[in-house]
């Protein structure tokens, strides 16, 4: 998936001009305003502590489950009119791991990781660029401030800074294979694609694939290519698997 920010367009932490609307985000200042030992948990890579219990992968762990918990109420309460499989469509859209990276860096959580770093900087600054890392930030902010604030407040801040990835996904501006993908890897699964029909006429070719996961076909789509075909088996897929509650 896309991300809209860029890194060499953001602004330093340290710059003295007013932070951008972004920036000045509820869930930024809520990690900021974390106690400075739960803080420097939230940025503490597992390669920087001498016990991996000691990382942020617990609070990964955590704010995950906060994250799909606070968005899932939001789309529920906002879409009252949406089915269950659309719903879960754009849930699965908005707390994929690319859609946190992208939130991450609108947030500048690259900087403050990198400003928390106690690694040297060239280490910090390559995990600071990958967007896993970033991700797994994210999710580990949100963790801590459900534990230091409770849900309510955290939630509120969660809405706010993935409006833009609702909004997004609302545009059907999404690659459903990629969250397939990510859905599945939660799961330990994976899925795979197979084109099983071809029609038409060679300036108007119609393309059929299906989406199969442990060996079973899970979603069919049609399209004018073979890649916007998967994208209809993926999300199809997608839909059958919040049906069958996956």
């Amino acid at each position: 998936m896309r991300r809209r920010s860029r890194r060499s367009a953001r602004r330093s932490i340290t710059s003295p001009h007013t932070p951008e609307p972004a920036r000045a985000s509820g869930l930024r200042q809520l990690i900021e305003a974390l106690p400075p030992e739960r803080r420097r948990s939230v940025f503490a890579h597992s390669s920087w502590v001498a016990e991996r219990g000691h990382s942020y992968e617990r609070l990964e762990f955590l704010g995950d489950s906060v994250l799909g918990l606070a968005i899932t109420r939001h789309l529920y309460e906002r879409f009252p009119d949406r089915a269950e499989g659309e719903l879960a469509r754009m849930r699965a859209h908005v707390v994929s791991r690319a859609s946190c990276a992208a939130v991450g860096r609108q947030l500048g959580l690259d900087d403050l990781f990198l400003r928390e770093a106690t690694a040297p900087p060239s280490d910090a600054a390559a995990l600071a660029a990958s967007d896993t890392v970033i991700a797994e930030v994210v999710e580990a902010g949100i963790g801590a401030c459900f534990l230091e604030v409770g849900l309510e407040r955290v939630a509120g801040a969660v809405v706010e800074a993935f409006a833009g990835r609702v909004s997004y996904a609302l545009e059907e501006h999404v690659d459903h294979k990629t969250v397939l993908q990510e859905e599945l890897a939660r799961q330990g699964g994976s899925v795979t694609y197979a084109l099983v029909e071809t029609s038409g006429p060679d300036h108007d070719r119609r393309f059929t694939s299906v989406a199969i996961v442990e060996g079973a076909e899970l979603g069919r789509g049609s399209g004018g290519s073979k890649k916007a075909s998967e994208q209809e088996a993926a999300r199809e897929a997608l839909e059958q698997i919040a049906r069958a509650g996956m």
